[in-house]
């Protein structure tokens, strides 16, 4: 291909994926299009006839390490096991609209059946893939979409919300892999049809792309969509590289791989938003052989506050990690435990200058920062209810300031710790702006603070490609599972907030154009207990259940 033509197809994409988003927003006289509830797909995808490998229960006694001191350090790497390979499944959430699947262990690849918790043996792959390539003591995990999950009920707005969910799994991935005393990584060298083909797509017949949106019978729409390869490895492992040329070679092996187990259907009918179809097109990655994979000496994360925390054990706070349907309006929090909140959503961790990925779990990304946080303040006590915002990465100060209002104060917070970047912007009331922001939900003023997450959308797309945006929601859903993680670990709650208004908040700090784009917005205070629900204990009497105890 031409340099010429190579341009004029970038610039399309571009245009495709701008054109997306723009047509996806909500505002307040129109709704992106969607919210169609006639056609919920079936929660699990099951590979049809392949074998199946169940995993071992991990022992009764809990000994994952206490959440908080994972931010200081990672412990002794643990062995791969079958038994630990259950707990590192059992301490991410399962995203229905997600596959947590593409395990490479004992030389095969499978798929995680949920339901089950067991592996569906998919292919036997070549002996001498892993040793010539990575570490000793290392896996993979692959993630994939179906779009179709989430666009049953969100319509054209679901691609978003699907790289939102890869963005939880990811960090969810690497806090359960540190707690074994793993690393993860992103192999972003990898482009889409590696993926396609190591994760054994190619079985699935091309989706053909309709002019328009159409409903009717679509079996080949509940396809997967390749999003990434995590690499898990031993922390502390020498220095390695990955060589993606090579690397991209012997995948291309996996083609003649004798796959097993054919993909069930999800639902009876479908609606096609073909403009999700066009927009993923675009965003397809290529094979980047200049990319160069860096393993980041391990960087703590600061502390201001470790008081705030309940001290509970990784799995203890994983496995409390709840989505709150509604917030009390009266819980309030310290000022300083808001700032320990603040300071584990920072890339670099205890850096002086925050933009390189490197504390947990942001180091799994291979990309500087690009993503940053207005906050609506409403209840932390010693601090002045308003605006305030979260720069993720300081090389893009200057740019912030002078693209939004010119009356903001820019001020750092009393006793803000020199360590975070936050700075006050107005002191106003701001409950009433933030649940009209958030699609007029009171979740959004009733908790403790919420805040918008602002991406550098444009300018990141032109300097590294049009395949960055579903990586920059990715990197949202990392910072709202450290949300999450955070706000149970101080004894409160949190929830992800996928429906907002856009361009109105834009307005409200005086953006314009799409260099910064508001991407998820967030909740973070007390819960209303619903009494309705119920937590038991998981997988309880897994052997009688599957059948299987004969394969222990």
């Amino acid at each position: 291909m031409s340099i010429s033509s190579s341009s004029t197809q970038e610039q399309e994409s571009l245009t495709q994926v701008l054109t997306y988003h723009n047509q996806t927003k909500h505002s307040f006289t129109n709704y992106a299009r969607g919210l169609d509830w006639d056609n919920q797909p079936s929660p699990f995808r099951r590979y049809i006839s392949a074998p199946l490998r169940p995993l071992l229960h991990p022992p009764n006694s809990d000994d994952s390490p206490i959440y908080n001191s994972l931010f200081s350090y990672l412990p002794p790497p643990k062995p791969i096991s079958n038994t630990t390979l259950f707990s590192l499944l059992l301490q991410f959430p399962c995203i229905i609209r997600l596959e947590i699947n593409r395990i490479f262990y004992l030389a095969a690849q499978t798929h995680y059946a949920p339901k089950e918790h067991a592996l569906e043996i998919r292919a036997q792959i070549p002996s001498q893939f892993f040793p010539n390539f990575f570490p000793n003591g290392s896996f993979l995990i692959g993630l994939s979409s179906i779009f179709w999950r989430e666009a049953w009920k969100y319509g054209e707005r679901g691609f978003r919300y699907c790289n939102h969910d890869l963005g939880h799994a990811i960090a969810a991935v690497t806090m359960a892999a540190a707690g074994m005393g793993w690393d993860v990584k992103v192999l972003d060298g990898l482009g889409h049809d590696e993926l396609k083909r190591i994760m054994g797509f190619e079985v699935y017949p091309e989706f053909k792309i309709p002019s328009r949106t159409v409903k009717g019978k679509f079996e080949e729409i509940e396809f997967e969509h390749p999003d990434c390869l995590l690499l898990v490895f031993p922390n502390g492992v020498d220095g390695f590289d990955v060589n993606y040329k090579d690397l991209s070679l012997a995948i291309s092996q996996f083609s003649s791989l004798d796959w097993k187990g054919e993909p069930n259907s999800l639902s009876k009918e479908h609606v096609c938003w073909d403009v999700i179809y066009r927009t993923s097109e675009a965003v397809k990655k290529p094979l980047t052989l200049e990319k160069k994979f860096v393993i980041d000496s391990f960087e703590k994360s600061a502390t201001c506050s470790e008081d705030s925390y309940d001290h509970l054990t990784l799995r203890e706070l994983v496995r409390k990690r709840r989505s709150e349907v509604d917030m009390d309006g009266v819980t309030s929090i310290e000022r300083n435990t808001f700032y320990q909140i603040l300071l584990r959503c920072l890339p670099s961790g205890f850096q002086e200058k925050q933009k390189r990925q490197l504390g947990l779990p942001c180091r799994a990304l291979d990309w500087d920062s690009e993503v940053h946080c207005v906050l609506f303040v409403h209840r932390v006590v010693g601090l002045p209810k308003g605006l305030y915002f979260l720069v993720r990465n300081e090389e893009n100060f200057d740019d912030l300031k002078k693209g939004m209002r010119l009356d903001f104060k820019w001020e750092k917070p009393e006793g803000c710790p020199p360590e975070l970047p936050l700075y006050e912007l107005a002191r106003i009331d701001c409950m009433k702006l933030s649940k009209h922001l958030s699609c007029h939900q009171d979740i959004a003023s009733d908790g403790c603070f919420s805040l918008g997450m602002v991406a550098r959308v444009e300018p990141t797309m032109r300097d590294k490609g049009v395949w960055m945006y579903p990586r920059l929601f990715w990197e949202t859903g990392v910072v709202g599972q450290v949300l999450y993680l955070e706000a149970h670990a101080v004894g409160i709650s949190a929830t992800g907030i996928g429906c907002f208004f856009d361009d109105p908040v834009h307005e409200v700090l005086g953006l314009t154009g799409s260099n910064f784009q508001s991407l998820y917005h967030f909740t973070v205070g007390g819960p209303v207990v619903d009494k309705r629900k119920m937590s038991l204990p998981a997988y309880p009497g897994m052997h009688n259940m599957l059948g299987l105890s004969h394969l222990y």
